[in-house]
Order: C-alpha cells, then structure tokens, then sequence
C-alpha cells in the first residue's frame, strides 16, 4: 500500500507549531493520524518487532532530562552562560562549540584515593522534583507519546568533570584503578537514589537511560580489559536496576569512537544507543548487531542542522532519509532524529519518513 504524502500546510491539513531542539526558531509540524499511538509503536520498535512507521524523536517523544536544585539550568543560545551543575563543577556554555566545557580550573577531586575526603554526594531528597513534574503532568504531558526520562550523567562523565577533565581523570584509571571503582560504586548509589525518587514521580516512563562517555572521535578512553574491569559492572548494575522498574526501554548514549564496546553495551542491556555516526561504522553494527541493539540515527550524509554543503535539492534530501529508514530500519529496532532549515523541508521529511516508513514495514510484514 501506498501513502499519501500531504504538502505543507495543505488545505485541511492538521499542524502545529512548536520549538525544536537545538533550534531558537519556531517550525510548523504536521499531525499525523496514526493507526496506533507513538508510545505503542516505539515499543514495537525498541523490542525489534516490526512497527507500524519509523519513531520519530520530535513527533513521537515526551523527552525530559531532570536537574536538581543544585544546577542552574541555563536556556543555551548564541551567547556564552556559566553555570553550576548538580556536581558543584562550574561549567561554560561555549556557542561556537554547540557545547559546554568546564571552566578553567574547575578541579573538584585532585586525588581520587582522598575522593571521600573532599567530595559529597548530593542529596536528592533535599529537591522539588515533585513540583516540576506535577506541572509536567498537569500541562505538558501527551500520553499518546513514549516518555523518555535521562537521569543525566554515567561513571566515565562524572569522573571527567569533578577531576577537572579528560586528562586528570584517565590519569586516575590507570594509576589508581581500585579507588575508580570505589568512586563509580558510590556514584551508582547514588544515582540509583535519584532515580527511584524520579521513578516514583513519572511512572508511566517508557525510556530510562543517561549519557556517558566513553572516546573521542579517534579511539576509546579505555583499553577492552580497563572497560571490562572498572566500567562494566558498575554501569550494569546502573542499568539493570534502571530496568527492573518496569517494561521499559533502556537508551544509552555514548559519544566517541566506541565501537569495540558495543558487545559490552549489549551485555549491559542497553536496548537503544545513541553515537556518533562520524566517528563509528553504524550500518556495520547495525548488521552485526542488530537483531540485539537499536539505534537512534540521523540522516546519513547530512549534518545535524540537516544543512549538507554543498547544498542538496529537496528530492537528494529525502533520498537519504528513505537510505537511512531501508539502512537502518529493518525488523525495527530504529528511531529517527533528524533537524531541517525550515518549516516547509522539516514537513517534507516528516511526511516522507512517516509514510516510506509505513510502506516498508507493511512489505515486511507481508513477507513473514
């Protein structure tokens, strides 16, 4: 069967007007009249079923990162913000980057044998986290849409940041690898404290995850052996209790070129990641893997404002999505996050991913 694609703002048709992320500007999204609500495709999805389309991360989400009292929670846009994180590291939103950096001489531990010494963790029952989400639930909740909860930071990403960066902190892994793992058990105390308090609060999440990582866009942080013998086991009894709540979804996300942890992600039991198409061979390990693992992915051959150079035509454009979906979709196990430069490309791209999306899975079902 084949779908209609309906034109921007045809006469009739439903829309809405909303901010995208990463973006200050306003766009006019199209409303789709699904056969089933995106929370129940994305479960078909993530447990590698055959959905009925290809999710969408800005349609088909309700996404929240929570933040204690302790951070500042600056609104990023095109000027520098300093600000606190929950951590007490002070950190510099740098625009030119797209990103944050911590402010020169930020160093909350210098030696991670003395961490218990000369760091506390906070305390997430001295936190209003019920206010923000009773307002989320009384104001902005649409429960036809998969709710996505990120915790917020993982074992690697907090090391880096309270030893005052990559340096200091790879110094400690390898000169001080027990009291690593001391601080990364503590530190999954503690996180685990935070997210049964955010469990309690939004309980019909159907995403849990954090992000954590674990290379730069050449290589890992860590040897296989090092991951192995101080990241593993913490991080899994992170995301095992995380999946004990409930049949959830687990997404991890991991910058870096760390393909050769995808097998140790997988044992994790991460369901969904989130990497670097740049820097790891995604449709390799989405023929390796995928039957195991999902993936979120953004349209191959374009950059995240969805602007390559030189500029592509219209119909170059959603070319490389419908490559992406028949890449990356097959048996499910996909969700699509994808940016454009305006309203009227952005609704071409909804349209076309929703709609290619749904004639594929509707081939694969006929064929099983």
């Amino acid at each position: 069967m084949r779908y209609d694609r309906v034109p921007f703002k045809a006469e009739g048709a439903a829309y809405k007007t909303e901010k995208i992320p990463f973006s200050m500007a306003e766009f006019d999204i199209p409303i789709l009249d699904t056969p089933i609500t995106p929370a129940e495709n994305y479960k078909l999805s993530w447990k590698r079923l055959i959905p009925v389309w290809a999710p969408m991360a800005m349609l088909d989400f309700d996404s929240l990162r929570i933040k204690g009292r302790y951070a500042s929670n600056p609104v990023f846009g095109k000027e520098r913000v300093e600000y606190t994180d929950d951590w007490g590291c002070e950190w510099v939103y740098v625009p030119e980057a797209g990103g944050s950096m911590l402010k020169p001489g930020t160093q909350l531990i210098k030696d991670i044998t003395q961490w218990e010494k000369v760091f506390k963790f906070p305390d997430w029952k001295d936190n209003d986290f019920a206010g923000p989400a009773e307002d989320f639930y009384k104001n902005r909740r649409d429960p036809k849409k998969a709710l996505s909860l990120n915790i917020g930071e993982g074992c690697s990403q907090i090391l880096v940041s309270v030893m005052g960066g990559y340096g200091e902190a790879m110094l400690a892994v390898a000169e001080e690898p027990e009291a690593v793992v001391d601080f990364y058990n503590a530190f999954v105390d503690n996180q685990i404290e935070k997210f049964d308090i955010l469990r309690a609060l939004y309980p019909d999440a159907d995403i849990v995850g954090f992000n954590d990582d674990w290379g730069n866009e050449r290589s890992t942080f860590y040897s296989p052996k090092m991951f192995e013998e101080l990241l593993f086991e913490p991080t899994k009894r992170m995301i095992d209790h995380m999946k004990a709540c409930g049949d959830v979804c687990f997404e991890l996300h991991s910058c870096g070129k760390i393909e050769t942890f995808v097998p140790f992600m997988i044992d994790m039991g991460a369901d969904i990641l989130q990497i670097q198409r740049r820097a790891n061979d995604m449709p390799l390990l989405k023929e390796k893997y995928g039957d195991k693992i999902g993936f979120c992915c953004m349209i191959e051959g374009l950059d995240m404002a969805g602007t390559p150079a030189p500029e592509i035509t219209k119909e170059e454009r959603l070319e490389k999505l419908r490559d992406t979906i028949d890449i990356y979709g097959r048996s499910g196990g996909l969700y699509l996050s994808f940016f454009a430069p305006d309203s009227e490309t952005l609704w071409d791209m909804i349209q076309e991913a929703y709609c290619y999306s749904r004639e594929k899975y509707d081939n694969e079902r006929a064929e099983v």
